[in-house]
């Protein structure tokens, strides 16, 4: 696994191919964050954003979205993935904002992951972007990102490739640090496609040495 030193190098250069890596959910307040986070699981921010421009229109506070019917929400994000369920949790979140948090959305993670469909995940999202507390929000670019450059190990569940994280990047460039590494993993270390011969990391990334050479066996 990488140390310090090579993962803080790995973090500087990430910071020079995405100097402006930043949260992609549009969003102009912490509650409608809330609801973009909760929208986007296993959905693209693309998709999320062209729904959210029509939904924030109609929805501005927790009582907008109580006021109309379940089957109404739901027709409204039905573009998304899992959107029964999201509505439902979208419903009972805005319920226990105004029960238990006057309307307002908590600033804490503990308190953010008491709300109907906020995992860990968005939890670290919301308080980092929307409060800016230190978090690392691990998502399936940073966990791939993560893995393949061996900052941990491959059969690290989600939470231990949080805490490893945490270990070796500085507090304060945690919230940077899951930007930059989402942006090297949605647009250089993709899923399907990583850009290996170009990558700048490729000599520290064990994953991508053994893609090179596989690729040079299958050309020979």
């Amino acid at each position: 696994m990488l140390n310090k030193k090579q993962v803080q190098h790995c973090l500087e250069v990430m910071e020079e191919m995405f100097p402006e890596a930043q949260c992609e959910l549009n969003h102009r307040n912490p509650f409608e964050l809330v609801i973009a986070v909760l929208l986007s699981a296993q959905c693209t921010d693309n998709l999320v954003n062209k729904v959210t421009a029509s939904l924030f229109a109609k929805y501005k506070t927790p009582e907008d979205y109580l006021a109309v019917s379940l089957t109404e929400l739901e027709q409204d994000i039905k573009s998304i993935g899992l959107y029964r369920n999201k509505a439902k949790n979208i419903r009972k979140l805005c319920q226990m904002l105004i029960d238990d948090y006057g309307g307002e959305v908590p600033r804490t993670k503990t308190e953010l992951m008491k709300l109907a469909g906020v995992g860990r995940k968005t939890a670290n999202v919301v308080a980092s972007v929307a409060f800016n507390e230190p978090a690392i929000a691990v998502d399936t670019h940073v966990e791939r990102v993560a893995k393949r450059l061996g900052i941990c190990r491959w059969k690290d569940s989600v939470l231990e490739v949080e805490e490893t994280l945490m270990k070796k990047v500085p507090k304060e460039a945690w919230a940077d640090t899951h930007h930059r590494m989402i942006f090297f993993g949605r647009y250089h270390c993709k899923a399907r496609n990583p850009q290996c011969p170009e990558c700048p990391l490729l000599d520290l990334c064990r994953e991508g040495q053994k893609r090179m050479k596989k690729h040079e066996t299958i050309e020979n």
